[in-house]
């Protein structure tokens, strides 16, 4: 890893001063999360998902009978598919298979369960188009990979179809926030910091809805009967400790579960693939898996 490459992140991080109210967080992230531009190649669809926002991405040569339905990182309270948009584009083409991003509706004006209605609207549409369930792999990063876990467990539990596979990135897995990384983290982290995880918990959980409710905190839930999940994530995060934990209770329930921690990287690193070398190989790892998840072993054309 070149230290300048994850250092120049973290200055584009720091550049300005946190954003207080709302308007101005959404409008940081989307600044940071789209600094470099999608790849010329990318062909942008948008598409109403029944109501919700998406917006499909494909690269030449792509298998579009596969799709990655991703659910952005925020907090649930910003993020956008303009944030993401290079982040997933990058991943479809790196599994060689189309994308569909998902805008759900955010806290506080919308908090929970507005976020799990709009991914579950997503999905039935996604599976109105013909897809099979198994040759779709749902991913998010740190509040969209909490997402696709509490997604996955609402279909386990009317007994539909799983998709073939579950891609979670930096995920925000316990809104109690009891991880202890939240502290021994704090100084290397330049992003996420309890205090701010507090603002956003408080934002997006109703009162009356305990932080436990495994739909809110899904490292609360029973996870037996979930896809294969690969769960990525940074030593250099506070929230590390939230992919660790998950990831070993998912792995007592018998879910095949393959953990990376990946050295000196920062929360959701993927987003900056453009500039960063481990940004790239983490969504090739990435890639790899959701070709042998989905049934689509060749790997994407050059």
């Amino acid at each position: 890893m070149g230290q300048d490459e994850i250092d120049a992140v973290r200055a584009l991080l720091t550049s300005k001063p946190r954003p207080v109210g709302w308007a101005e967080r959404r409008q940081r992230l989307d600044e940071v999360g789209s600094f470099w531009p999608v790849a010329s190649d990318v062909k942008l669809d948008p598409v109403d998902l029944d109501g919700v926002p998406g917006e499909w991405s494909v690269v030449p040569g792509s298998d579009t009978s596969r799709v990655l339905l991703f659910f952005h990182g925020g907090g649930y309270c910003s993020g956008s598919l303009r944030s993401h948009r290079r982040m997933v584009t990058e991943a479809g083409r790196s599994a060689g298979i189309r994308t569909l991003a998902v805008g759900y509706r955010l806290a506080p004006e919308h908090p929970f369960p507005a976020a799990m209605e709009d991914a579950l609207t997503a999905w039935r549409f996604l599976r109105k188009q013909g897809v099979a369930a198994r040759h779709i792999a749902v991913g998010g990063d740190s509040a969209g990979g909490g997402l696709a876990v509490v997604l996955n467990n609402e279909l386990r539990d009317a007994k539909e179809e799983l998709p073939g596979c579950a891609w979670l990135v930096s995920p925000w897995t316990d809104l109690t926030m009891s991880g202890s990384t939240l502290t021994t983290k704090d100084n290397v982290d330049p992003i996420i910091h309890a205090g701010y995880l507090g603002e956003l918990a408080d934002a997006c959980v109703p009162p009356g809805t305990g932080r436990k409710d495994p739909r809110v905190s899904p490292l609360y839930a029973e996870l037996n009967g979930l896809p294969p999940m690969l769960i990525q994530v940074g030593s250099a995060e506070t929230l590390l400790e939230d992919a660790t934990r998950f990831a070993a209770v998912a792995g007592a329930a018998d879910v095949s579960v393959t953990l990376e921690i990946w050295p000196h990287m920062i929360h959701a690193w993927p987003m900056w693939n453009a500039h960063l070398k481990s940004g790239r190989s983490a969504l090739a790892h990435a890639g790899t898996f959701m070709r042998a998840h989905l049934g689509y072993p060749r790997p994407p054309q050059p």
